[in-house]
């Protein structure tokens, strides 16, 4: 018995509503949700007692010559190293690339919003007809809502769902934050019928979970050789 006969294998990538990121097919209208965006305060906390620190130190050193009083030792040395190394010298070089890498490195941070692992939600007066009473009326009212699923959440809920499923045996989702891969193992039942009833459980797990961008869905199904029919 080969390979292909010892494990078989049905495999379903399929896009929800079509394309990833639309809603067709289901009713409510496509949303434009921004991303959170992260405080940040440790990296800022570090990068500002840095510079508190250095500037202090350069404040006390300058202060200190200004008074009669010698500099100290690893300014004269830094001072002499600039002077007598010449700009193509290696270490001034990989000193100047370094300090580049970390300039465009926090600018990086500044303008990008982090939290990649939380996913932005619907809001509530996102289609007057997908929600009512309290959450259409502060919609109304100006009242700002925003909500987030982390992604870890979202796979352990579209998991449940796709263990739901008749002849799955196990499951694993990934979420990520265009894509949501699963792989299943079924124990029993046709591959293919498995499939698509973790197809129909899944894309109406994705919709419950009320996702502002609809991510992909690729679902794999497999039965090993151990597994009877």
């Amino acid at each position: 018995m080969n390979t292909d006969q010892k494990m078989r294998q049905s495999t379903s990538a399929s896009a929800y509503g079509g394309r990833a990121g639309t809603d067709a097919g289901d009713g409510d209208p496509p949303v434009r949700a921004k991303r959170f965006w992260s405080a940040r305060r440790v990296p800022a906390g570090i990068v500002a007692l840095a510079v508190f620190a250095v500037s202090g130190l350069l404040l006390y050193d300058v202060a200190a010559v200004r008074s009669g009083r010698p500099a100290m030792r690893w300014r004269e040395w830094l001072a002499d190293q600039l002077a007598a190394r010449p700009l193509d010298d290696p270490w001034i070089m990989s000193g100047a690339a370094l300090l580049a890498a970390l300039g465009v490195w926090m600018v990086v941070l500044a303008l990008t919003p982090g939290l990649r692992g939380l996913l932005p939600m619907r809001s509530p007066g996102a289609g007057a007809g997908a929600g009512g009473g309290k959450d259409v009326e502060d919609a109304e009212a100006g009242v700002a809502v925003r909500a987030g699923i982390d992604r870890a959440s979202a796979g352990l809920v579209l998991r449940d769902r796709a263990m739901e499923v008749p002849g799955v045996r196990s499951a694993r989702v990934d979420v990520g934050r265009r894509r949501i891969r699963t792989r299943a193992l079924a124990h029993f039942r046709d591959l293919d019928e498995v499939r698509a009833d973790l197809d129909t459980a899944l894309h109406e797990g994705i919709h419950q979970l009320g996702l502002a961008r609809r991510p992909a869905l690729s679902v794999r199904v497999r039965r090993s050789a151990k597994s009877k029919g």
